[in-house]
């Protein structure tokens, strides 16, 4: 068991535990030609990021949250990777919508994630006018992504401002579920900003590389800013003997 598991556990935030990430399907995607094809994910990881949705999403109590920041420590622990991952399994596993969106304005690569270009965006919402759904691209049936949009050098201004607040409010009324993806704490202060405009924070961790004195710090940081942490997320967790093994311990 890894110090961060045990501190975690401490602090009564149980993580799940992933495999390294895995790489962008080149396959067609069945649902639509119009759709993007499907994130490739191995087993292992798609059982515990399903595993992390029914925590987080579905476990059937009306406190459920519905609008959800992904964070991380520090840059580099998988964080853009898990928030896509996570929101494209959330719609699969409900009939409800689903929306992405982008919240890292300065470093934005969610886009990547998916192979879409990065266009017409959240920058481009909240300097524009018009609902935020035609800022929106539509990649399954009920799961839609919100990029970065046009870079910008207020990327702090646009953040915390009045008309991300309101933007924020829209994505919560027009999308059953909201997912954003935020620069990692100890770049910006983007998470704690962001984490009072919605449900709560899932905190991302990378295994072998998290400190657990910044973990804490970060947590503890959080907590004191008043913004709720919905719990942590293990990253890129190797496995010492072959997965099809380990499954059948």
């Amino acid at each position: 068991m890894s110090r961060n598991f045990e501190l975690l556990n401490q602090m009564g935030k149980t993580p799940v535990m992933l495999p390294p990430e895995a790489e962008l399907s080149s396959a067609p995607a069945p649902e639509a030609a119009a759709f993007i094809a499907p994130l490739e994910m191995d087993g292992m990881a798609r059982e515990e990021i399903t595993k992390l949705v029914h925590r987080l999403f579905l476990l059937g109590s009306t406190e459920a949250p519905r609008r959800v920041a992904f964070t991380a420590t520090e840059p580099g622990n998988g964080n853009t990777w898990m928030c896509a991952r996570v929101g494209e399994i959330l719609a699969s596993q409900v009939g409800r919508s689903v929306c992405i969106v982008d919240c890292n304005l300065r470093t934005p690569s969610l886009h990547q994630q998916f192979g879409v270009e990065n266009h017409h965006g959240l920058s481009d919402a909240l300097r524009g006018e018009g609902p935020i759904r035609q800022y929106a691209r539509q990649l399954r049936r009920n799961l839609w992504l919100v990029s970065c949009g046009a870079s910008s050098e207020s990327a702090q201004e646009l953040l915390t401002s009045d008309r991300m607040r309101m933007r924020i409010a829209e994505l919560g009324a027009e999308f059953d579920y909201v997912l954003l993806d935020v620069a990692a704490l100890n770049a910006s202060n983007d998470g704690v900003v962001l984490g009072h405009l919605v449900d709560g924070v899932a905190l991302v961790l990378k295994a072998n590389s998290s400190r657990r004195d910044s973990t804490r710090d970060t947590i503890q940081l959080l907590q004191a800013s008043n913004v709720r942490v919905l719990g942590a997320v293990l990253n890129q967790r190797t496995f010492p003997i072959p997965e099809r093994i380990y499954n059948r311990l």
